[in-house]
């Protein structure tokens, strides 16, 4: 991230100048024509009424921490030394066992880490053991039987995980359950006396702009209460990405490393999100926070709590926003709706008749407008509950009935692009109207890409300044359909383009390194 420097110019500063000497000038000519000397008035005030709006909203903030705090817990987690692989001869001082990969990515602590392993280094013991670990993070009670919430990244991996609350006691946490597709856990604290307990808000109902306080022990600051408001919604900070599968509130309450797991909180006291990720240069607070909404951290803690899992429902369709030349090309006119691009076989979808191209607008009765919007509703669907799904297909509005099954554990493996260059160069074909050279998909390729399983004819080449890179195609890539034929060879990609027209637009279905989506060929 960039930080942005405005320096005021000298005409900015001659017409601040100006202004100023505009308005004194008034002021002494006020001052002049009033009879009574502003020396006997004593100290300016701000008027009642704005005293009196100004304290009301000061005692709401402290009525919302006075509620929060108690609820809001300290996490301490410890790790033993572990024998760390390390390439060459054996351990060396401050050399990094990450090979680049980054341990902190998801957490407020990614930008505390660069490709060459500083601004910190590591330091191994003997025979290459890393020391013990340490940590700290936030929580909250959500129930008086010690159920607390917080965040899978800050107990992963821990061997002891110490709870400590606000008045100074101190457990040490059993039965700790984990979603990393959320970055939520779940964990319980036992004792005879009583616990004090947040409310889960309704993240819903929230609003740009409303009013809330992040609470937590940021950098060991106990019960650390910061305020701001929602400043956007529905943030997603990984795209593309399967393993990923929340959405996001934005805050400009102040958020730093050690708030992670803490709640946000309305000024009922509510819990309406988990904080979970900042965006920053430097690893401190820079006015963007981001904290997992309440609707789904109590989707997930239930289910956690009863299954000691999330159970996803799962339709098997690749799905891509609809917009700009791709809702041309489909002739969407409307605001809203996600395309599919792939119907995958045996699934849930495949039986209930999807195709390809088929524009998804409502599910279970509720309007589509995002592919997030369509796959928050299916996951939290039972399996086998059937839902009414309306698409418009060639301009028609159909509806299908669908009955969603478990999400296959392999889903990611299954459909997530891995995409690398260098495929075969032999058994290809060049277009040079498109600008693209494409090549078969072997078994030899087809491992080395990550496209194993898949059918396709793998891009080997985009000429600079042609209609496939103003489109997007980029080396790597795997055409798997041309409009709606597939396409398995080369021979198959040539006979479907010779039907297509780049006057009228050219659309393919593309798997990528950040998964599938549409790219539409045109002339300009």
């Amino acid at each position: 991230m960039q930080t942005t420097r405005f320096r005021a110019s000298r005409k900015s500063l001659a017409i601040a100048f100006l202004l100023a000497m505009t308005t004194a000038g008034v002021g002494v000519w006020q001052t002049r024509g009033t009879a009574q000397d502003d020396s006997d008035r004593g100290p300016s005030a701000a008027p009642e009424h704005a005293r009196r709006q100004a304290d009301s909203l000061s005692q709401a903030f402290r009525k919302a921490a006075e509620v929060a705090i108690p609820t809001v817990v300290t996490i301490e987690t410890n790790s033993k030394p572990q024998a760390v692989q390390m390439e060459g001869r054996g351990s060396r001082r401050g050399e990094s066992p990450f090979k680049g990969e980054n341990p902190f990515k998801g957490t407020p602590f990614e930008d505390f880490f660069n490709d060459d392993g500083g601004p910190y280094q590591f330091h191994f013991g003997p025979n290459g053991r890393m020391p013990q670990k340490h940590g700290m993070g936030s929580g909250v009670i959500v129930d008086k039987s010690g159920i607390v919430l917080t965040n899978n990244h800050v107990v992963e991996g821990a061997d002891e995980v110490l709870v400590r609350l606000s008045d100074g006691r101190q457990f040490e946490a059993s039965d700790i359950k984990t979603d990393p597709a959320t970055d939520l856990a779940v964990l319980r604290i036992k004792t005879d006396s009583s616990l004090p307990a947040a409310k889960l808000g309704d993240s819903d109902k929230l609003q740009i702009g409303d009013w809330v306080i992040a609470v937590g022990n940021p950098f060991g600051f106990d019960s650390t209460v910061s305020a701001g408001i929602i400043s956007g919604m529905r943030r997603e900070l990984e795209p593309g990405n399967p393993d990923k599968r929340t959405s996001y509130l934005q805050t400009d309450a102040a958020i730093n490393p050690g708030n992670s797991g803490g709640p946000l909180m309305n000024l009922e006291g509510e819990v309406i999100g988990i904080n979970t990720a900042i965006a920053s240069n430097n690893g401190g607070y820079q006015g963007l926070g981001f904290a997992i909404p309440s609707t789904v951290a109590k989707w997930v803690m239930r289910q956690l709590v009863d299954n000691g899992v999330v159970q996803r429902g799962y339709l098997g369709v690749g799905i891509s926003e609809v917009k700009g030349k791709l809702a041309d090309k489909l002739g969407v006119t409307h605001r809203g709706g996600v395309v599919v691009g792939e119907v995958y076989p045996n699934s849930p979808a495949a039986e209930a008749g999807f195709e390809p191209e088929d524009v998804i607008t409502s599910y279970g009765g509720k309007k589509i407008r995002t592919p997030r919007d369509l796959q928050e509703l299916v996951e939290r669907t039972p399996a086998g509950a059937k839902q009414a799904v309306e698409v418009l297909r060639d301009g028609k509005t159909v509806e299908l009935q669908v009955a969603v099954k478990p999400l296959p554990k392999d889903f990611a493996d299954l459909h997530s692009g891995k995409g690398r260059r260098g495929a075969d160069q032999h058994s290809g074909f060049k277009s040079d109207e498109i600008g693209i050279e494409v090549a078969e998909l072997n078994e030899n390729n087809a491992e080395k890409l990550g496209f194993k399983d898949f059918q396709g004819v793998v891009v080997t080449e985009v000429m600079q300044g042609s209609v496939a890179a103003e489109a997007g195609l980029r080396e790597g890539m795997l055409i798997m359909r041309v409009e709606k034929q597939p396409v398995h060879n080369v021979d198959e990609f040539k006979a479907a383009m010779k039907g297509a027209s780049l006057e009228n637009g050219i659309l393919l279905w593309v798997r990528t390194e950040g998964g599938n989506r549409f790219v539409v060929l045109e002339k300009k």
